[in-house]
């Protein structure tokens, strides 16, 4: 068996189409694989550098939300392969059939059935554009065919207490998959592991007959949710060989990274993740680098203010390209490209998308600014509760979530302006 060969016989399509509630307001304008991460990339890049590094050359993104900025950045950033050698990196979006959008994440694959047919392809593997990690799918590939399997499942191990949120499943020694359910209130222990369980990562290798097979059936039964992990899954574990592959890292990791960021808590803290001294997932590793939409904008800098009465201090944090931080304080936090920080401000534990503007002696902690966002001179985020759950989104961890297209100068205007004609009512009274 020649891997490579299987490789290039294998079609990937990325499920990029979710609408992120529990990431808004990031994803109230944007698909979540598409919301920025880490300074200078999206979401969805680091699935896609799997792919790449795996040696998987013909990939569809499967779009459906809002999906603009993330079609645009597919489409700049990642339109390298040969397509003459039928190597391509391409976006589907809903076709409409029967006027609907896509209803589930079989009815997703099933939509594009019209996809799977042409490609002739002998593999399908099914990712989600939407997680944080590294891995090879070919270690997953090797171990399908030697399993002789129809299914295999990329499997992480989670704490018991998080089973509501994954799909869990029981194997044997082999990995063969004996049970499956989707986020039950506690999954099966690992045997031998007291308080884990196995968490399907929602990866997905099929064989291509077995899978076209299976999303026919699941179209035709009206009683049907058409989700793999609902009604797929489950229905084959009974009658076919499904595996399950041990996600362990590209070293053979125990416990490898791999993080779900769908809400704003896990965002957050898997950013700052990556700004630790030694961070579980490292951006630097020249062996397996994560591949983006490069713009051209010049190095960061750092300069004294005018006169040099305030010297700039950069702690633990990332300048991403295009980045001045102007005799301000910036600590523990990411600041992506084109943003720019003003004379005796201070940024700590924050994420400040492209474009941000920090004015001068303005304060921020723990805030996730969108992109473009015009932040005043001696404005405060993150120091007054009452006033930040009024202005923008406040988590119950007090973090604070500046959305996009917010104009704070406008809104502090609109406060003020509330604030005169109260005293006025109050006076005429």
């Amino acid at each position: 068996m020649s891997l490579t060969r299987e490789l290039q016989k294998t079609l990937t399509l990325i499920l990029a189409g979710g609408q992120g509630e529990r990431l808004k307001p990031l994803t109230s304008t944007r698909a979540k694989p598409a919301v920025p991460f880490g300074g200078a990339y999206r979401i969805i890049d680091f699935t896609l550098s799997n792919c790449i590094h795996s040696g998987l050359r013909r990939i569809y993104v499967l779009t459906q939300y809002k999906a603009l900025s993330l079609e645009e950045h597919i489409r700049f950033g990642w339109n390298f392969l040969p397509r003459r050698l039928e190597q391509f990196i391409g976006v589907r979006p809903p076709h409409h059939q029967g006027g609907k959008w896509y209803v589930g994440t079989a009815d997703a694959i099933y939509q594009n059935l019209d996809t799977l047919r042409e490609d002739r392809a002998r593999h399908v593997l099914i990712l989600s554009g939407d997680h944080i990690y590294r891995m090879d799918y070919g270690r997953m590939l090797r171990e399908h065919l030697r399993n002789h399997a129809v299914l295999t499942i990329g499997a992480v191990k989670i704490p018991q207490e998080e089973s509501r949120r994954f799909g869990v499943f029981e194997c044997d020694r082999d990995g063969r998959i004996h049970h499956f359910v989707e986020k039950p209130e506690q999954g099966p222990e690992i045997p031998g592991e007291p308080g884990w369980c196995h968490a399907s990562m929602g990866i997905y290798l099929f064989s291509m007959d077995e899978l076209i097979r299976r999303l026919k059936a699941d179209a035709a039964d009206p009683e049907s949710s058409h989700d793999f992990g609902r009604d797929i899954i489950p229905s084959m574990i009974e009658e076919v060989p499904v595996y399950a592959h041990r996600f362990r890292g590209l070293r053979n990791r125990e416990c490898p990274y791999w993080r779900d960021v769908g809400t704003l808590d896990a965002y957050f803290e898997a950013n700052m993740d990556l700004i630790r001294p030694q961070p579980q997932f490292n951006l630097y590793d020249r062996n397996w680098p994560i591949y983006t939409l490069w713009h051209n904008d010049p190095p960061a800098k750092t300069v004294l203010a005018a006169g040099g009465a305030h010297e700039p201090r950069v702690l633990d944090s990332f300048l991403s390209p295009g980045t001045i931080v102007s005799g301000a304080r910036v600590e523990r936090s990411i600041l992506s490209p084109r943003v720019v920080v003003a004379e005796a401000a201070e940024v700590e534990d924050s994420i400040l998308m492209s474009g941000v503007e920090v004015g001068r002696g303005a304060r921020l902690r723990r805030a996730i600014v969108d992109k473009w966002i015009q932040i005043p001179d001696g404005f405060e985020i993150g120091y007054d509760a009452v006033a930040d759950a009024r202005r923008f989104h406040r988590t119950e961890s007090g973090i604070v979530v500046v959305p996009p297209h917010c104009d704070i100068a406008a809104l502090l205007q609109r406060e003020k302006d509330a604030a005169a004609e109260a005293v006025c009512e109050q006076g005429g009274g």
